[in-house]
């Protein structure tokens, strides 16, 4: 189908809306006021409120949704169906709201699959205009409550969602007892044992409320369901193993992935199920989540002055305690920075469930516009610890050699650009 015919089948007012946008969208990029990923689909809605199932057309979409890993497993899948010879429209810049998933659509109109990233409080009503073929839910933890509230408020946004939508295949990953919650009476459901590293926030079923037990692998609620039965652990279709994707069909495909960390495996996963299910083949879906080296920056390698350094991103205490285990403790210097923005959480108590006691001996410096609440933190957990508000400033006290970064949302985003903007700056000096 061409743009064209596609324009044809849009109302009038979904054409002037999308027109206008495109103009805001190009007007912020030629500006430089930014990527121009919000704006054009914030005028876009504003003009046409039906806009988002319009873009759509009816096209096999789907939506990742989870509070952690929904960036890196969005970018796995639309390699994955990129590798099955699909164009695919993706919002791979992490704007998953309804301004960004609708720019991503008028980005790449003519594309065959829709693979969208969508924050947990918005998946129901894009959902509703989207129809989705698949939702990917990965997980659920304690995010920042001051923005998104409670979790169990998240689970029934999700059950409500998936409920909502009979027409979709959901992939779900059943090491998590919150997002089997949320996926429970789904018509159809493929359970992928991505892992479940963090626990502390399902310790008790959102169904009965009582507890979860958990042996091993397997976890169950002591009561019994309302209608009877056991909520446990449902028995997985495909499960990350220490030897790769152990598919449905009896084989195991080998992963070997550039990015770091046990919850990438896991990301891998859910995105080779939910190729399959958008009709791609598992190992060359499994074999394009290999190639994904970087997510808008995070894990990326950059040179900052004498100092090689790795960023890594991390959100709220599950995020944290992923990205800790990936720190290089052989690391010349380890810089922590937090600031504490609307986009982040305003309320950094989270900071209190994280475990930094594991860094003694190395050289850690605590950073961002939080610094000082994040040195508090440091030294109860008896670290040696410098502050310095400015990231680029406690780069460069760092002894020479590798530096490992870990930064909450607008801290990253604004350390990346100040590198950015440095070596552009370097590069007219040398020029």
């Amino acid at each position: 189908m061409t743009k064209s015919s596609k324009s044809r089948r849009m109302s009038p007012r979904s054409r002037i809306a999308t027109a206008a946008a495109k103009a805001a969208t190009w007007a912020s990029r030629r500006t430089g006021r930014g990527s121009g990923g919000m704006i054009g689909g914030l005028i876009a809605q504003k003009l046409d409120p039906r806009i988002l199932g319009q873009l759509g057309g009816g096209r096999p979409a789907a939506i990742i949704t989870g509070t952690n890993g929904k960036s890196t497993t969005t970018r796995m899948l639309a390699a994955a169906m990129r590798a099955a010879g699909d164009t695919v429209a993706t919002n791979e810049g992490g704007d998953n709201m309804d301004a960004g998933v609708i720019s991503a659509l008028m980005a790449s109109p003519d594309a065959d699959t829709l693979v969208l990233e969508v924050d947990e409080l918005h998946v129901a009503h894009i959902a509703a205009d989207l129809k989705p073929k698949v939702l990917l839910l990965l997980n659920l933890s304690r995010d920042q409550l001051d923005r998104v509230g409670e979790i169990n408020k998240i689970e029934g946004s999700l059950r409500a969602a998936v409920d909502a939508n009979p027409q979709a295949t959901v992939i779900a990953n059943c090491d998590d007892p919150l997002i089997a919650s949320a996926a429970w009476d789904a018509k159809n459901v493929v359970w992928v044992s991505a892992g479940g590293g963090w626990t502390n926030d399902a310790t008790s079923c959102p169904r009965t409320g009582g507890p979860i037990i958990r042996d091993g692998d397997d976890w169950y609620a002591v009561k019994e369901l309302p209608g009877g039965g056991a909520f446990r652990r449902p028995a997985p279709a495909w499960t990350i193993t220490g030897d790769g994707i152990a598919t449905p069909y009896g084989t195991t495909i080998p992963l070997d992935l550039t990015l770091p960390g046990a919850a990438n495996r896991g990301n891998a996963t859910l995105a080779t199920a939910a190729a399959v299910e958008l009709g791609a083949e598992a190992t060359v879906a499994a074999t394009a989540t290999e190639g994904v080296d970087n997510v808008a920056g995070r894990y990326s390698t950059v040179r900052v002055g004498d100092h090689e350094v790795r960023m890594l991103l991390a959100k709220n205490p599950a995020g944290w305690q992923e990205a800790l285990s990936m720190v290089d403790r052989d690391a010349d210097g380890v810089v922590i920075a937090v600031n504490g923005h609307v986009a982040d959480g305003e309320d950094l108590s989270w900071l209190w469930d994280v475990v930094f006691e594991n860094f003694g001996g190395m050289s850690v410096m605590a950073s961002g516009e939080r610094g000082t609440d994040l040195a508090v933190r440091l030294l109860y957990a008896g670290i040696e610890h410098d502050l310095l508000h400015d990231p680029l400033e406690a780069i460069a006290a760092c002894p020479p050699g590798r530096v490992e970064v870990l930064a909450n949302y607008t801290a990253f985003r604004d350390l990346k650009k100040a590198i950015e903007r440095r070596a552009a700056a370097s590069e007219s000096e040398r020029s």
